[in-house]
């Protein structure tokens, strides 16, 4: 009864699935899912083909079902939602319209019409798929956005970029030396990553529609492990010039602005919270590895864990409120979740070793790597750890995945 008055709640005062608070909160337990069945394409004009009708319906099935409040149903007559879509194709472009019908009211939730080439068409389904999570929790899916990462299929570590649930890989780098460490810009648009394809480790600034491609960083030493502040302004990474690894701050076009740790420890992996005014970073200052917080101007550096001996790769939730990261547990490294404040540190994986957590740009997710089944590969999984998943796309060694904003 409490799921369909908040769904009728919903259908009478549309303008509120906008708010920042919608009526489903998909990162909390449930007392009971809401059954969404994606009933098959049918054709605008015409007949659609098996193939598509397949490949929708398993497209809507994985992004929804991995969402948390959906159980995706095989049938309609039990369904609390059911998902209706059409298709059509002329000269090589494709539409696509989709909608969200509540059964029990008979009502449409919400509906939109999508356009474009052929190839296009996970791309629509997934765009609808943020639409639906928009409209019953007011806060739009990450299914769009794109996952860089590192890989060894060419038997060289080059960076390549997918869509989050492994299709359409994409090779972005082709020099045949090692590239490593990802990171997007806030736009999307852009990766800075680290290459060893002229000897030094130097940081590199790419396009990705153009492939335009800038060494922003060359100092003597180490270049790595840079990230975009969330203005895409600057970016906090670590250099080695002065014979230690310590965080620097630099400008996008690599002008150095600041250095924000200066002592003789090793000090890695700089993440910033998502206003930009704090950032985390692991030292080994205290003996061995730990997570550490400092203001964004490097002042007020203060330990963050204080369990585990062996601590790194932290980054912060696009929410503010977690930090994930690894921790060498036996011989390897399980993903932990752990609040700003150092409260509730939480295991959230098990099996195998598991490495370079990152959120999804919404909150939901968290993708990592994982060699659970041999060779690295990666995964994702939603932020209590449930729905643990695989979408590497292939069988090589597949790494440090990061998630982008919406294309």
């Amino acid at each position: 009864m409490r799921i369909i008055i908040l769904l009728a709640l919903l259908l009478l005062a549309p303008q509120m699935a906008q708010a920042a608070e919608g009526y489903i909160d998909v990162t909390a337990p449930v007392s009971r899912k809401l059954k969404l069945y994606p009933a098959p394409t049918t054709g605008l004009v015409g007949q659609v083909t098996p193939e598509v009708s397949r490949e929708l319906s398993e497209l809507f099935g994985m992004d929804l079902g991995l969402a948390g409040p959906f159980e995706i149903s095989g049938n309609g007559a039990d369904a609390d939602l059911i998902l209706k879509s059409s298709f059509s194709t002329q000269g090589g472009n494709i539409t696509l319209e989709c909608r969200l019908v509540d059964r029990v009211l008979n009502r449409e939730v919400t509906a939109k019409r999508y356009s474009g080439s052929a190839k296009e068409l996970r791309r629509m389904g997934h765009a609808f798929s943020d639409e639906v999570l928009r409209a019953l929790t007011g806060e739009k899916g990450p299914f769009t956005g794109k996952i860089a990462y590192v890989t060894k299929i060419s038997g060289n570590k080059e960076i390549f970029v997918m869509d989050y649930d492994g299709h359409n890989p994409q090779r972005l780098t082709n020099n045949g030396s090692i590239n490593l460490k990802p990171d997007f810009a806030p736009s999307g648009k852009e990766i800075i990553y680290t290459s060893y394809k002229k000897g030094n480790p130097d940081l590199y600034r790419r396009e990705l529609f153009t492939g335009l491609e800038a060494r922003i960083s060359s100092r003597s030493g180490l270049n790595a492990m840079g990230a975009y502040s969330p203005d895409g302004s600057r970016i906090a990474m670590v250099m080695s010039k002065d014979g230690n690894s310590e965080i620097y701050l630099v400008s996008r076009e690599g002008k150095e602005l600041a250095r924000l740790t200066n002592n003789h420890a090793i000090d890695v992996s700089p993440a910033w919270s998502p206003d930009g005014s704090r950032i985390v970073f692991v030292s080994d200052r205290l003996g061995k590895p730990q997570i550490f917080v400092m203001d964004a101007d490097g002042g007020n550096q203060r330990r963050l864990t204080t369990n585990g001996g062996y601590n790194v790769t932290p980054r912060w939730s696009p929410k503010g409120d977690r930090i994930v990261y690894a921790r060498q547990e036996g011989g390897g490294f399980q993903i932990h979740a752990i609040n700003t404040d150092g409260t509730q540190d939480t295991q959230l994986t098990s099996a195998g070793s598991n490495e370079h957590p990152r959120f999804s740009p919404d909150g939901r997710f968290v993708v990592f790597s994982s060699t659970r089944d041999g060779a690295e590969a990666i995964y994702l999984m939603r932020v209590d750890g449930s729905s643990q998943t695989r979408i590497s796309p292939n069988k090589a060694q597949n790494s440090s995945p990061t998630w982008s904003i919406n294309w």
